[in-house]
């Protein structure tokens, strides 16, 4: 239903007890399969130089704003950076079983005022692609943004033509919201940034969806999955809108 204000002009919903949202913070986050660490050149730059050498060539970083790093000291300065930064917060991604980093992750354009916060500078080293880590690390992440830190709206955006991230956004549950032309010049070439997003009240049925598809049951002895999360989600999903 509309709401007019005294005006006869449509309105928005009112939030009443709305004080914003909390700033994330620089604190290890754990899974079952993995855990975030605040970045630190330190104890993460060696590690993560290898990970990401682990890959037959440089295209995982065509559509990145930074990398690759040709050099160990190159990588290490370059985390030195990051490390003194909370906007955005990045996070090293340790893989529970070899306690080596595989991957970084972070929070960024931090909006706690109007509860807005994005997940962004997501880099995968081939050791973690495909695998239950590369999906706890969003589970975690949305735990943590809508469960802990009370924000209305996470968002998620990627060059337009770096498919494997717009098919990522879209698996994860997040939804597209349209294509901004023009909206960055990266490594002298235009870059069209298409937007997506996941709502809080869309939330509790993504954590259902993302506990189930994370459990051991749903993995064979190789590792591979039963169920694909999508189906979880397209259950939750419609579950939700009988309540």
């Amino acid at each position: 239903m509309v709401r007019l204000n005294a005006f006869g002009q449509p309105i928005g919903k009112e939030l009443p007890n709305w004080r914003g949202a909390r700033q994330p913070e620089k604190i290890v986050r754990m899974g079952r399969y993995c855990r975030l660490e605040p970045i630190s050149a330190l104890l993460h730059s060696k590690q993560l130089y290898l990970s990401f050498n682990q890959a037959a060539d440089q295209r995982d970083w065509t559509y990145l704003l930074s990398g690759p790093f040709l050099t160990l000291t190159d990588y290490q300065t370059y985390l030195s950076h990051l490390e003194t930064c909370r906007d955005p917060l990045h996070y090293a991604i340790m893989d529970m079983m070899t306690q080596q980093a595989v991957g970084t992750v972070a929070l960024m354009r931090i909006d706690s005022f109007n509860g807005v916060i994005e997940i962004g500078s997501v880099i995968y080293s081939s050791s973690m692609k495909r695998t239950r880590i590369a999906t706890e690390v969003i589970f975690l992440l949305l735990t943590y943004v809508f469960g802990e830190l009370g924000y209305r709206r996470l968002e998620w955006k990627c060059d337009a033509l770096n498919a494997p991230s717009r098919a990522a956004a879209k698996r994860f549950g997040f939804t597209y919201e349209g294509l901004f032309r023009q909206a960055v010049v990266t490594r002298g070439r235009n870059r069209d940034t298409t937007w997506y997003s996941i709502i809080d009240s869309e939330y509790p049925a993504l954590k259902r969806a993302y506990a189930q598809w994370l459990l051991p049951a749903n993995f064979n002895a190789q590792g591979v999955q039963r169920s694909k999360l999508s189906k979880y989600i397209t259950e939750q999903r419609a579950k939700s809108c009988y309540k």
